[in-house]
């Protein structure tokens, strides 16, 4: 299955707590769109996460973000990883 990355900004502040409940919130959902979620990472400072996902689709990844309340600002393919 294809591999995406999405990029949320204007997350700054975030806590290790609300990285962990946004992402088990995606994890909750995430075979309703045959997704799955991956990792997640933060820049606190810069507000900007990163998650690494499997899915069908980019649209996909959109719309699980988009249900549990953080849309993706981007969702890039990941086509080549070594």
């Amino acid at each position: 299955m294809p591999e995406f990355m999405d990029v949320h900004h204007n997350m700054k502040g975030l806590t290790s707590e609300d990285l962990k409940a946004a992402h088990e919130a995606d994890l909750a959902i995430q075979n309703e769109e045959n997704v799955n979620f991956k990792s997640a990472w933060a820049d606190p400072d810069a507000g900007v996460v990163y998650c690494l996902s499997e899915a069908p689709s980019a649209d996909a990844v959109r719309r699980i973000h988009e249900r549990t309340g953080h849309p993706a600002d981007e969702v890039h393919p990941v086509p080549l990883k070594v």
